[in-house]
C-alpha cells in the first residue's frame, strides 16, 4: 500500500513538474526580458568587468553594493562563466529560472500533501503550476523566482518539523542565509520563525544554535566584505530611500515612481528642492551610500510627522492593495484579466479560510501567522504587482482550506 502512494506521488510529482515547465516555457518564449537593464544590469556588468558588485562608482571608486540583495546579481553571474556577457547571457538565466520555478511547484505539491487530502493537494499544486503572476515572473529578469523557491524550500523544511518529522538542521540553515541575502524582509520572518519553533518546543536549543551558525556562516563572506569596506556589520541598505518613496507627498500605492530626486528634468517644491540640495552635497566616499540614506530617512520622518492621518490612511490602502488588488494602480498591463481575476478569487477565498480552518493545527497557524507578517511589513512600504508573489504560496493554502469546508458540506448534505 505504501508503494503504491509513494509511486502514485511520485507520478504526480513528475506531472506537476511537466505541467509547470510547459506552461513556463510558453510564456518564456514569447513574453521573456531579452536584455539585462536598470539595476541588475550594472551590478553584472561590473562583477563581469570590474569584479566589484557594486551600483554607483566615482572614477575608480566602485561603491559596494549595499541596497540590492546580492544573491540574484551573483546567481545572474554565475551564468557569464559559460555563456559571457553577450545576449545569451539572459536566455541562460530565464531557462534556469523556468526548471528552478517548476521544481518549485513540486516542492509547493508535497507542502500540500501534508496538509491536505490527495485530491486537495493536487488541485492545489496545479493552480501554483498555472498561477499567471507566479508563472510569468518566471520569465522574467528578477530575483522572484530565486526568492520563491528558497521560500517555498524554507516552509517545507520548517513544516516538516512542526509535524515533528525530523529535522535537517544545515539545509534550512544554508537555505536561511541564502533567503537573508535575497530579501530584507525575511529577516523578520526567519526571527518569528526560530522563536515560534522554540517556544512550542518543536525543537532544542542546539538545534536553533545549528541552525543560526549555519546561516551565519552562509551570509559571513558578504558581512566580512561589508564590515572591510564600512567598517561596521550590516547586510542590507536602503530602509531610508525605500521609506521615502512610500512616504512623500507624490506618493501613491506603488510609490513615487518618478523618484530621482537629483535629477535635472522635473519640477520641485521648496521641500524637494532642499532635499536635492542636501543629496548632491554628501560626499562621494565609501560611505556615500549610508549617508544618503540618512537623509532620505530623515525626510521620509518629517513626512510622517507632518501628516501622519494622510499616511495611515496610505497604509491600510496598501494593505487592502498588496492582500488584493490596487484599485487605482498605473502599472502597465495591472488590469488585465489574466492579472487580476485569480487575484481576486485566491484572495477571497483564502479569507474564508483564514475564518473556517481548525484553529488547532500548528503548521496553519505558522503560517498565517507568516502571512500577517509579511502583510503588515510590505504595507508600509511602497506595493509594486510583484510582491503579490510573496504571499500567494499562503493564500493558495487557505483558500483550499476554505474548499476543504465547501466539499465537506456538500458531502454531508449528499
Amino acid at each position: 500500500m505504501k508503494n503504491n502512494i509513494s509511486k502514485s506521488s511520485l507520478t504526480a510529482s513528475l506531472v506537476i513538474f511537466l505541467i509547470s515547465l510547459f506552461c513556463r516555457s510558453i510564456i518564456s518564449y514569447f513574453y521573456s526580458d531579452k536584455v539585462l537593464v536598470n539595476e541588475w544590469l550594472i551590478l553584472v556588468e561590473n562583477l563581469y568587468y570590474h569584479n566589484s558588485l557594486s551600483l554607483i562608482r566615482f572614477g575608480d571608486l566602485f561603491l559596494p553594493n549595499l541596497w540590492m540583495p546580492p544573491l540574484y546579481a551573483y546567481y545572474i553571474y554565475l551564468h557569464t562563466f559559460l555563456f559571457g556577457i553577450g545576449e545569451d547571457l539572459v536566455k541562460s538565466v530565464i531557462i534556469s529560472q523556468v526548471i528552478v520555478s517548476s521544481f518549485t511547484s513540486v516542492i509547493f505539491f508535497k507542502i500540500l500533501k501534508n496538509l491536505f487530502e490527495y485530491n486537495l493537494a493536487i488541485i492545489g499544486s496545479i493552480i501554483f503550476c498555472i498561477f499567471p503572476i507566479i508563472v510569468y515572473s518566471s520569465s522574467q529578469i528578477s530575483s522572484i523566482t530565486i526568492h520563491l523557491f528558497l521560500s517555498i524550500l524554507f516552509l517545507y523544511l520548517v513544516l516538516k518539523i512542526i509535524s515533528k518529522q525530523k529535522s535537517n538542521d544545515l539545509i534550512l540553515g544554508v537555505v536561511s542565509g541564502l533567503l537573508i541575502l535575497t530579501s530584507r524582509d525575511f529577516i523578520l520572518v526567519y526571527i518569528f520563525t526560530l522563536i515560534f519553533i522554540l517556544g512550542f518546543k518543536f525543537l532544542k536549543i542546539r538545534n536553533i544554535f545549528i541552525i543560526l551558525l549555519i546561516s551565519l556562516i552562509t551570509v559571513s563572506p558578504y558581512i566580512i566584505r561589508n564590515y572591510m569596506a564600512f567598517d561596521k556589520l550590516i547586510v542590507h541598505s536602503g530602509l531610508g530611500y525605500n521609506l521615502w518613496k512610500a512616504y512623500n507627498p507624490e506618493t501613491k500605492i506603488e510609490g513615487f515612481q518618478n523618484s530621482n530626486p537629483k535629477g535635472e528634468e522635473q519640477k520641485y517644491t521648496d521641500e524637494s528642492n532642499q532635499l536635492k540640495l542636501k543629496l548632491r552635497e554628501v560626499k562621494k566616499d565609501k560611505f556615500y551610500r549610508l549617508n544618503e540614506d540618512k537623509i532620505y530617512l530623515d525626510q521620509a520622518l518629517i513626512y510622517i510627522y507632518e501628516d501622519p492621518v494622510k499616511y495611515f490612511k496610505l497604509f491600510f490602502k496598501r494593505l487592502f492593495s498588496f492582500y488584493f488588488i490596487d484599485l487605482n494602480s498605473s502599472q502597465k498591463n495591472y488590469y488585465n484579466f489574466f492579472h487580476i481575476v485569480p487575484n481576486l478569487i485566491v484572495s477571497i477565498l483564502s479569507i474564508f479560510g483564514f475564518i473556517l480552518y481548525k484553529k488547532n493545527n500548528f503548521r496553519l497557524n505558522y503560517l498565517i501567522l507568516i502571512t500577517l507578517i509579511l502583510v503588515f511589513v510590505y504595507a508600509c512600504f511602497a506595493i509594486l504587482p510583484r510582491y503579490k508573489v510573496y504571499i500567494l504560496p499562503m493564500q493558495i493554502i487557505f483558500s483550499l482550506c476554505c474548499l476543504q469546508n465547501l466539499f465537506s458540506l456538500l458531502v454531508k448534505k449528499n
